[in-house]
């Protein structure tokens, strides 16, 4: 079974009197483990089907399952325990809590879980580690870099373990240099952990890095390429 199936998904938006379609039928399946980016122009739907996935929406027409669960069946409760447990979000413009040090935007994290264990500061010290950030652990963002912010964005998103991390433009206020070095990160921690990604960009670098790319035009499904 895969991890995660779209059959036939449809997002509308209201604009006044008008029905603005941005995803028109899309159908999908990603395996565990995938490192997958969704590519197109702006106003494809790329953010939109990120949006859907990670229950911060909910389709107009069609199904999505995680797990062969159907979410849209869900209570919002259990949607907001899927999203806490289950999906890591990695963000462009990163989304730290600025009076938090690096070691506590990542605790927040495990503290929304309720978890209060003996083994929590060992599990944000390593994470802080495998990130590059030891040593960094005190400072709060506006003194780190923004390179530096992002791993601390991607430590938060790995920290509780989540079977999917959804990344959106995640290099796109980094410089490419910086940016490389992100995505190689996000790489090695999908090798050594297992963890599913999808991202959505319009980076060339992004999608060669991708071990599948499927490209999204006008809310459709036009390319599915895998390497």
């Amino acid at each position: 079974m895969a991890l995660l199936e779209l059959e036939g998904v449809r997002k509308d938006y209201r604009q006044g009197r008008l029905t603005v379609p941005a995803l028109r039928g899309i159908d999908l399946e990603v395996e565990s483990g995938e490192f997958m980016a969704i590519a197109g122009p702006s106003g494809s739907g790329k953010t939109t089907l990120l949006n859907l996935v990670g229950c911060l929406d909910t389709p107009t027409e069609g199904v999505i399952r995680l797990d062969g669960i159907e979410l849209a069946k869900l209570p919002k409760a259990q949607l907001a325990d899927i999203r806490r447990r289950r999906i890591g979000f990695v963000f462009q413009s990163y989304n730290l809590i600025p009076v938090l040090t690096a070691y506590e935007n990542v605790e927040f994290s495990l503290a929304l879980l309720g978890e209060n264990s003996s083994n929590v500061k060992d599990r944000v010290m390593r994470i802080l580690a495998d990130v590059g950030l030891s040593g960094l652990e005190n400072r709060r963002p506006g003194d780190l870099s923004g390179g530096q912010q992002q791993r601390v964005a991607i430590a938060r998103a790995l920290v509780k373990g989540p079977d999917l991390v959804l990344a959106d433009e995640p290099t796109a206020n980094l410089d490419s240099e910086t940016g490389k070095a992100i995505i190689e990160l996000m790489l090695e921690m999908n090798q050594k952990k297992g963890t599913t990604f999808i991202f959505s960009t319009h980076d060339p670098m992004v999608m060669n890095y991708a071990r599948r790319l499927v490209t999204v035009r006008d809310g459709r499904v036009a390319e599915d390429k895998r390497r």
